[in-house]
């Protein structure tokens, strides 16, 4: 009686298996890059706004504070934009009939506020504060990337858990004492300012920030 099946079967059916399971390693893969890459996580997202602000001229140029327009940063969860009164602050004499300035000054001659695009949106679900980072020593530039450098804003950083986590995990290397919490390209090691002893100073327990709740409420 003749063999159900030939020799050369049984090494067709290994290479079929390791086809498959390099098929599945490939898509497993395939789908981190993906999900770790800017087409996920909005890294370089840009977004076109009703003025097309400077952060390179205001705070790499002129060296604004942060605190100036986003006032809200370090007594309120939201750090808050500027109202128009902000702007006209230094525009009723500066650029007076520049045309890119066009909706500042209809914004104040309708007392309707600008309507700027989001361009760091976290989801819903997600609770974050920025008194509580701000007042911790976590520096402006420590989420929201070399601002003073950037013609437009763009989402300098993945936002993901995961990079929150790492964070949260070890946060002393990315705290800065409180006069340095908006300086652009600090560096505390530069400082000769050891994370351990700002951990002390701000009273952070690491151990508590890894708890669901923080986060999530």
């Amino acid at each position: 009686m003749a063999p159900l099946f030939r020799r050369r079967a049984n090494s067709l059916a290994v290479v079929i298996l390791v086809g498959i399971l390099a098929l599945l390693m490939a898509i497993s893969v395939f789908a981190y890059v993906v999900y770790r890459s800017p087409y996920q996580t909005d890294v370089g997202y840009a977004p076109a706004q009703p003025v097309p602000f400077s952060h390179q001229h205001h705070v790499g140029g002129l060296g604004l504070d942060c605190r100036y327009c986003h006032s809200g940063a370090e007594t309120s969860d939201v750090a808050g934009l500027p109202p128009t009164l902000t702007c006209m602050t230094c525009h009723s004499q500066e650029w007076l009939n520049a045309e890119m300035l066009s909706p500042v000054r209809q914004s104040l001659a309708n007392r309707t506020p600008l309507r700027w695009t989001r361009v760091h949106d976290l989801p819903d679900y997600t609770y974050f504060s920025h008194r509580a980072h701000v007042n911790n020593g976590v520096g402006c530039e420590s989420c929201h990337g070399r601002v003073d450098r950037m013609p437009m804003t763009f989402q300098a950083k993945p936002l993901t858990m995961q990079w929150c986590l790492d964070c949260h995990r070890n946060p002393s290397p990315h705290l800065r004492p409180p006069e340095k919490i908006t300086a652009m390209g600090y560096s505390p090691r530069r400082d000769g300012i050891a994370g351990e002893r700002l951990i002390k100073r701000y009273r952070i327990h690491p151990d508590t920030l890894l708890e669901c709740a923080t986060c999530h409420r």
